[in-house]
């Protein structure tokens, strides 16, 4: 399996988000991350999917048929040129003592993350970067009680003068 990372801009209209997921799922590939959200343009809503895939013949597959959705303004497989991906992750931790807390502030800064919110027993962390840099701080903070954590998923831009809309 291989990841691939696609930027689809399509029209801001409702049903988009089904269209695309549902043609996904119809061929039993797996989506790891989907986020959507408003471009630079009000009318375009910019999708960026990370899928596992199984061959290069399945992923030009969806690729076209994701195309060939009414709706579907551009597609472009990321992993085909430089781009730079990240995410921003929400871990809230429990602790029971002054020290516990001051660890975690520690660790919080080994990671360039963010405590965004302290109580008298937890706290919540936020951090930003790139998916295994999230992941290393999750693998670090396990010895604790984390009582829960919330990623946005991986979003992702090209890298250089060219933006997806002219690729």
């Amino acid at each position: 399996m291989i990841q691939q990372h696609l930027a689809i801009l399509s029209d801001n209209k409702p049903g988009v988000l089904t269209h695309i997921a549902g043609l996904i799922s119809r061929k039993a590939i797996n989506i790891e991350s989907l986020t959507a959200g408003y471009t630079e343009e009000t009318d375009v809503t910019r999708f960026n999917i990370v899928i596992s895939i199984e061959n290069e013949k399945e992923l030009k597959q969806t690729i076209s048929q994701l195309a060939k959705l009414i709706d579907v303004i551009k597609i472009v497989n990321l992993d085909e040129s430089p781009f730079i991906s990240y995410e921003l992750a929400m871990i809230k931790v429990h602790y029971d003592t002054a020290r516990t807390r001051e660890e975690l502030s520690g660790i919080a800064n080994l990671f360039n993350a963010k405590i965004v919110d302290v109580n008298l027993t937890s706290l919540i962390m936020r951090v930003t970067g790139r998916e295994d840099h999230v992941n290393a701080l999750i693998n670090v903070l396990n010895p604790y009680d984390i009582l829960e954590i919330a990623r946005t998923g991986t979003i992702s831009l090209s890298r250089g003068l060219v933006p997806v809309k002219a690729m």
